[in-house]
């Protein structure tokens, strides 16, 4: 008899343990990873971008930012982005409140052009030719700021709204990105974000 209490008790002790344990085995996983484009903010023209948390438990704290953007044109106009940003989301679900920095490294080729430096004129065929022609690449661009050579880094800040679901799923973002080098400051530079949150 004395046999069957004590392992009742230990299927109660059991059961109680895995009773108090349902709540934190139905909690959800939060969606502290999300997948986005972003055109303007700190990828300049756009950007694909991946973010997460750096606590998972946690969707109001730190977290990072990485991504890629830029052009090419068929002239030979290229650019290409790569944002960095460290950023901390403040609120509760689905609301925050986000604020960051960091630095987008970036590489770009701009316009050829190439003219005739000397040269004779053919009064026979009534031609000009060529005897040295001078071909050059520039080595500035300029994106909203001017750019001395590449690559390059700008600085940038990041002062926004984040909608995340709660369960994950469409997410959006809208920032005010103040960008700088050592060319100078512009406050006014946004992006608008939309993606996948997981």
């Amino acid at each position: 008899m004395n046999y069957k209490i004590n392992d009742m008790k230990k299927i109660a002790l059991v059961l109680l343990i895995f009773v108090l344990s349902l709540p934190a085995m139905a909690q959800e996983k939060l969606p502290t990873q999300s997948i986005f484009l972003e055109l303007g903010g700190a990828g300049l023209p756009y950007s694909f971008n991946y973010d997460f948390r750096f606590d998972k438990t946690k969707m109001d704290s730190w977290g990072m930012r990485v991504g890629a953007g830029g052009y090419a044109f068929a002239g030979g106009d290229s650019f290409f982005s790569l944002p960095i940003q460290v950023n901390r989301l403040y609120g509760k679900g689905p609301h925050y409140f986000e604020l960051g920095g960091g630095f987008t490294f970036m590489a770009f080729n701009s316009d050829t052009f190439s003219y005739c430096q000397s040269g004779t004129y053919d009064n026979n065929t009534g031609m000009f030719i060529c005897d040295k022609q001078f071909t050059s690449r520039s080595d500035r661009t300029e994106f909203i700021l001017e750019i001395d050579g590449s690559p390059n880094v700008m600085g940038t800040l990041n002062l926004g709204y984040r909608r995340i679901p709660v369960d994950g799923g469409f997410t959006w973002r809208v920032n005010l990105n103040p960008i700088f080098n050592s060319n100078g400051f512009w406050p006014l530079w946004v992006g608008v974000g939309f993606g996948y949150a997981f």
